[in-house]
């Protein structure tokens, strides 16, 4: 009987474990791929961080180049207002006479040369036709011989801007680009006239920021002027700064077009250099027109124009 009872038990003996069940799928899959998500997100938010990281690097060491072109004497370093509401235009120490960055280049009144015939003011635009081409940028510079000098138009191309879009900051290219020329500019007695120029598209809230076409272009010319004098230019080649916002684009087709953002060099030639620091200086003698009308010029400028009012 006893041996019947073992029997029976050991036929009724269940083993548990071992099986596959439905719910098995579901039990820590989803832990791994949601712990793959975060990592995944966390590289992503490392990867932006070192991305900005890297542009703030890039922004201020292109604003410490800009500013140091501007410093013609001890002082303070310029600086921009942070606060939201306030003005994002550099605040320059004023200049002191005979501490230009140009000092100690080698060029004297004895040694600089003068570009006044056609054929003179054509050799300085293969020198700097060839500057731009070692610096890449033969696509972006234009040069053509006028009546009143040689200008030189250095452009935006749809592959390379000369600044950073909306800003005064120059791109690297071009800042190296205008300090290479600083010393050719330096060994030449003319004077220049440097004028920004941008595209039609405007500011946004413009008139909350206080920013316009007319101070970026300003701006710009400023800085291009800052990047020659860090490269060895003395501070008497430049007779005017001026910015022209959309004024005069080259495109007149498209003003929105990459060409119509750019920086000019006129170089003038010595008479043309007189004739633009007589227009805004001290009156000159007067030459009577007309009773009761006079007029302050250059002394053979005045005949046409008292032709004309006689008739």
């Amino acid at each position: 009987m006893s041996k019947l009872n073992d029997k029976h038990h050991e036929q009724t003996i269940i083993k548990r474990g071992g099986g596959k069940h439905d719910h098995d799928e579901h039990g820590g899959a989803w832990k791994v791929a949601f712990a793959d998500f975060c990592l995944a997100l966390l590289s992503l938010f490392l990867v932006l961080w070192l991305m900005a990281a890297r542009e703030k690097e890039a922004i201020q060491a292109m604003t410490k180049d800009a500013a140091a072109g501007q410093l013609e004497g001890p002082g303070k370093r310029p600086e921009i207002a942070t606060s939201p509401s306030g003005s994002l235009i550099e605040r320059f120490p004023t200049m002191h006479d005979g501490m230009g960055p140009a000092q100690g280049t080698g060029a004297t009144a004895d040694t600089r040369v003068s570009y006044d015939s056609p054929a003179d003011l054509k050799s300085l635009s293969k020198k700097l036709e060839k500057m731009s081409e070692e610096a890449g940028l033969a696509a972006n510079l234009h040069a053509e011989v006028t009546p009143y000098g040689l200008r030189v138009m250095l452009h935006d191309t749809d592959r390379q801007g000369m600044f950073m879009r909306g800003s005064a900051l120059p791109t690297g290219r071009f800042a190296r680009l205008l300090q290479k020329m600083g010393p050719l500019f330096a060994q030449m007695e003319n004077q220049m006239l440097i004028v920004g120029h941008t595209d039609s598209v405007q500011y946004t809230f413009a008139e909350k920021t206080g920013m316009s076409n007319w101070s970026l272009s300003s701006n710009r010319a400023m800085a291009a002027r800052a990047q020659l004098l860090t490269g060895g230019m003395r501070s008497d080649s430049v007779l005017q700064v001026v910015g022209m916002a959309d004024r005069a684009p080259l495109d007149d087709k498209r003003t929105d077009a990459d060409v119509n953002r750019r920086i000019e060099l006129m170089i003038l030639t010595r008479a043309q250099s007189r004739s633009v620091a007589a227009m805004f200086g001290a009156p000159g003698a007067t030459e009577l027109l007309t009773d009761g009308v006079s007029v302050s010029a250059p002394g053979g400028e005045t005949r046409p124009l008292r032709g004309q009012l006689a008739k």
